[in-house]
């Protein structure tokens, strides 16, 4: 028969309270046992002249021993009367044993509980922590952190998961067209007997498939890479990557007659250099790409603080372009989503995973992403992310590309001054 632990607590106590009893009961009849009898004898004369009695010294033989066997009586009740109280008090203490126990066990109790409740879909439950701080409230805390342990744990698995999947679906969807394109290709050339001229065409065509299918499976491993998170962390500067980023579209913006106004004030945050790159790459060239002749591209960085989040980095591109209904510029943090909310194919003149790929990055550096569509055109992005606060212990990475700003790129303004409009 296997006791619980109450049990065998209860057992326990109420063993250490009857060894203690019968200790204590042998310890006192050995005592009494062991002292010899006091006999007195009153002087039959009366009282001395101080009117007090005198003692004197036990003489008869006869008193002796009426002495002995009085402690005899004694001892001889003693042990029954012991023996009572000590299996009342016994009995007492395995009650009060087992309602300690109880009380005692009562975290454990709760702690397995809960772990029962939970399961893969129910991670949110947690134990109570109470009070005083003991061994019972610190298990209950080591639990708790091994339960958010396993919760981010379950967390990144569905999200790397889920980015697997997106990631087949998206190949297996975005590859048929080219492929398609490519077996055309072929088999209408190696139908009959093709010339020089005729081959060469259908080696020109299955370039351009692989190339597209090149250009995809490139878009789309940057992309299942930003939704599986940062890498190396590293304290960088936004307004560095993005002075950066904007000396090499000087040449494109000039081509296509658009303005780059820039108002780049230091934005300190901590993450994966190359991923915040290409979210400040993706950005610009989805706004150059989607813009018009005579428009223009507004970028500007900074350090805002918040009441809920504390300090934050900010990065926001306002462009003009084509007008997009505001309630379709978010799904165009879709995969493969152009500007009319639906999924297009990918032989235009982007593939459609640019902001999807700036939406990953900016996930996976725990920031938040904000689309508006601008009246009249274009798109108002604003992404910020957490701020390195303690930038002094290591200065912020600026990237080695970064060597004079742009003639054509406003400088960054002094502090207090009006951002562009």
């Amino acid at each position: 028969m296997r006791l619980t632990a109450r049990a065998r607590l209860a057992l326990l106590q109420t063993a250490l309270v009857l060894a203690a009893g019968a200790a204590l009961t042998g310890l006192t009849y050995l005592l009494m046992k062991r002292r010899p009898a006091l006999v007195t004898h009153l002087d039959p004369n009366g009282p001395d002249p101080r009117s007090t009695l005198r003692l004197m010294p036990p003489q008869p033989q006869d008193l002796r021993d009426l002495a002995d066997r009085v402690q005899a009586d004694t001892l001889s009740a003693l042990l029954p009367q012991a023996a009572l109280a000590l299996v009342v008090v016994t009995v007492l203490a395995a009650v009060l044993a087992w309602l300690v126990a109880g009380r005692v066990l009562r975290p454990i109790r709760v702690i397995s509980s809960a772990a029962r409740r939970l399961s893969a879909e129910n991670l949110t439950e947690r134990v109570p922590v109470t009070a005083p701080a003991d061994e019972l409230s610190a298990l209950a805390g080591t639990v708790n952190d091994m339960l958010d342990r396993i919760q981010r744990g379950v967390t990144e698995r569905d999200r790397i998961l889920d980015s697997q999947r997106l990631f087949t679906a998206n190949a297996a969807h975005e590859l048929r067209t080219p492929l398609t394109t490519a077996r055309t290709a072929i088999d209408v050339t190696l139908d009959g007997q093709p010339g020089r001229d005729e081959l060469l065409t259908m080696a020109g065509d299955v370039r351009d498939a692989v190339e597209h299918m090149q250009r995809v499976l490139n878009g789309l491993l940057l992309l299942a890479r930003s939704q599986a998170g940062a890498g190396t962390q590293e304290t960088t500067d936004l307004a560095a990557i993005t002075a950066a980023t904007l000396g090499t579209a000087e040449e494109q913006a000039a081509a296509a007659g658009i303005a780059i106004r820039a108002r780049l004030r230091p934005a300190l945050v901590t993450g994966e250099p190359v991923l915040l790159e290409r979210l400040v790459g993706n950005l610009v060239d989805n706004a150059l790409r989607y813009n018009h002749t005579d428009g223009h591209l507004t970028v500007e960085t900074s350090t805002v603080e918040t009441r809920t989040a504390g300090a934050r980095a900010v990065l926001r591109i306002s462009n003009t372009g084509r007008e997009i209904p505001p309630e379709q510029a978010q799904t165009l943090l879709e995969p493969f989503v152009h500007g009319h909310g639906t999924r297009v194919r990918t032989d235009g003149p982007g593939l459609g995973l640019g902001l999807s790929i700036v939406h990953a990055i900016t996930h996976a550096h725990q920031g938040h992403i904000t689309i508006t569509a601008r009246p009249g055109g274009g798109l108002d992005i604003t992404i910020d992310l957490p701020h390195h606060s303690r930038a002094a212990e290591r200065p912020a990475r600026r990237p080695a590309a970064v060597t004079a700003q742009p003639a054509s790129v406003m400088r960054a303004a002094p502090p207090g001054s009006r951002p562009a409009e």
